[in-house]
């Protein structure tokens, strides 16, 4: 501590004297100034576009010191307290799945988590394809609902198995997934892996677990759980159910950096092995990084777990915030945020023109806003062309006025509605109103 309150020192007074020239205030000064003014601030209370918002200020001063310190977490050398705050943190989360061991990394973003579950899952099945590769494999298949992350598509196609053997279904049908089990059988394809989801993307759905767990355990098909949104439920007691027969999963990609607000990036891959699958499936054996004869123990060497060399230290800013305010403030995080969705759609239910998709099972709430032309006229021909059109001109409002930022999609027959995610620890009550007089205010005269 006295060397690093030197060091800071030491810099200080040399920024400070560099300061005084004003050329160089000037030179520095309009950059600083442009990036910001032209920047959304993803840390506003109404910033409610992506499921990432609002900010920890833990969090914030764990990505200020890795920055600072920059190191990698490939060997144990380099990043020695790192890589046990790694490994302590993953603990952590894989309790609060319910397992006692298990294995795990951080990796970056939710989408290479997935593609880490379905390599592995291959690796298991499979484990010559890591020397030998695709030329003696039979077709592989993949199960995911139709609402599943788009990182499913994108993953099969990267690893090879090709997204023609991604088989679609119904999260409420289980019959038509056994039926698709069987049908793959018997075309010679061999069903590899069912990925479900823990908060879809867009409507904050959460896959049945056990229901999938029976077909997986039955087939014996790698389960991995795509948790990156919704996860962090396992925080709440009261709200921990949506997420029931999680710990028979193989494996649960969480992103802290969403609803827990730890900062980009942050972002968990969990897995029940503790057969050093990790390694195993991905190790190189560099031998001018993983020698077998350092002074230590050279299982703290993470490095070969992991497709990267470089690895960015992404636990320091989960662990500082997890210290600071504790199991339960995380939990209360969570909590308030669903108290606050509730708020919203009892206040959308009160006002004239918001038509909501159905009642949310999560804090994402879909609604249509009608603007007063065209209510009342839902059997024209030409309404649902005209409703399409709603959602994108208010946005464009209202970022042209920077009064606030939601998201808006089609999802299958389903015309363009918002998304609002209501999650960030600095929304209150008047943020939920300001927001409905504000979707009113900008789309009256549609």
């Amino acid at each position: 501590a006295r060397h690093w309150k030197q060091w800071v020192s030491e810099r200080s007074g040399a920024v400070a004297a560099s300061l005084k020239d004003p050329l160089l205030v000037l030179s520095i000064d309009p950059f600083s100034f442009m990036m910001r003014l032209f920047s959304f601030l993803s840390g506003h209370p109404r910033f409610f576009n992506q499921l990432f918002a609002g900010v920890d200020y833990h969090a914030l001063a764990g990505r200020f010191l890795t920055e600072a310190l920059n190191t990698n977490l490939y060997t144990y050398e380099v990043a020695p307290v790192f890589v046990l705050m790694e490994l302590e943190v993953l603990r952590g989360l894989r309790q609060l799945v319910g397992w006692t061991e298990g294995d795990g990394l951080f990796c970056p973003g939710g989408s290479i988590s997935n593609m880490y579950a379905m390599n592995l899952a291959r690796y298991q099945l499979f484990p010559e394809v890591k020397s030998q590769g695709l030329w003696g494999l039979p077709r592989l298949t993949i199960f995911t609902s139709i609402e599943s992350h788009y990182s499913v598509k994108k993953g099969a196609a990267f690893l090879g198995i090709g997204t023609d053997n991604i088989i679609l279904v119904k999260v409420d049908d289980g019959a038509r997934k056994l039926c698709s089990l069987s049908v793959c059988y018997y075309q010679g394809a061999v069903p590899l892996l069912v990925s479900c989801t823990a908060g879809t993307t867009v409507q904050g759905a959460f896959d049945p677990l056990d229901h999938i767990a029976d077909v997986c355990e039955k087939h014996k098909l790698w389960m991995h759980v795509d948790a990156a949104w919704g996860g962090s439920v396992l925080f709440s007691k009261q709200h921990r159910h949506l997420m029931k027969g999680v710990e028979r999963a193989n494996s649960v990609a969480w992103n802290p950096h969403k609803m827990l607000t730890a900062g980009l990036q942050c972002s968990a891959l969990l897995l029940q092995d503790t057969t050093n699958l990790l390694k195993k499936c991905h190790s190189a054996n560099a031998t001018y990084l993983f020698q077998q004869d350092k002074f230590y123990d050279v299982n703290l060497d993470l490095g070969d777990k992991s497709i990267q060399c470089s690895r960015k230290v992404d636990c320091v800013k989960l662990w500082l915030m997890w210290k600071a305010v504790g199991s339960s403030g995380l939990a209360k995080r969570v909590d308030r945020a669903f108290v606050h969705a509730r708020y919203l759609v009892e206040q959308m239910k009160k006002r004239e023109g918001f038509h909501l998709l159905h009642e949310p099972e999560f804090v994402n709430v879909c609604f249509w806003f009608i603007p007063p032309s065209i209510r009342g006229k839902e059997g024209n021909k030409d309404y649902q062309d005209r409703l399409a059109k709603v959602a994108p001109v208010i946005k464009e409002r209202m970022i042209k006025e920077g009064t606030m930022m939601v998201g808006y999609q089609p999802l299958g027959n389903k015309v363009n509605f918002f998304r609002m995610v209501v999650f960030s620890p600095l929304l209150s009550q008047k943020d939920m109103d300001f927001f409905l007089d504000e979707i009113e205010r900008l789309g009256k005269d549609l």
